[in-house]
């Protein structure tokens, strides 16, 4: 990996803005030949729960793409919900569970991932994906990008 993704993002907490959260972050990988696939599944989920649990009215949420060392990426989307943490711990959820599967995901695909509090009224969820030896080599070879039409938006 030659060149460093450096990317910081704000964009409404609605689910068009987690679309391109995913949208941006794919592009970003493809333009620097680096696998997507799984840094893609990872901010869906990511900006899912900060649009869904971490929405407030009039405020949008942070995505942050870094690369480095190791080659590592590192993925933080930030909402402006401190107090609402995840409920739910990455396990497997009950077939009723309303929560739980996007942590689950995001920590199968992970090499590390946490949340950091700060500043108020900040909350960070992060990730981060081992570029050289990704989990997936084989996946990322075609357009992950949702093509879904406006009208459907919210």
């Amino acid at each position: 990996m030659n060149q460093e993704i450096s990317l910081v993002a704000t964009l409404p907490a609605t689910p068009r803005g987690a679309r391109a959260a995913r949208a941006l972050t794919v592009s970003q990988l493809v333009e620097h030949r680096l696998p997507f696939a799984d840094a893609a599944q990872v901010v869906a989920e990511l900006a899912a729960n900060a649009v869904t649990h971490g929405r407030v009215p009039g405020r949008g949420f942070r995505l942050r793409l870094r690369t480095g060392p190791g080659p590592t990426l590192r993925i933080e989307v930030s909402d402006t919900r401190a107090e609402v943490a995840p409920r739910c711990e990455p396990s497997v959820p009950d077939a009723g569970a309303e929560c739980g599967r996007g942590l689950l995901l995001v920590s199968a695909l992970a090499s590390r991932w946490g949340i950091d509090r700060g500043p108020v009224p900040l909350k960070t969820v992060w990730a981060e994906l081992d570029l050289e030896n990704p989990l997936s080599p084989d996946r990322g070879s075609h357009d992950p990008v949702d093509r879904v039409p406006a009208a459907r938006d919210a």
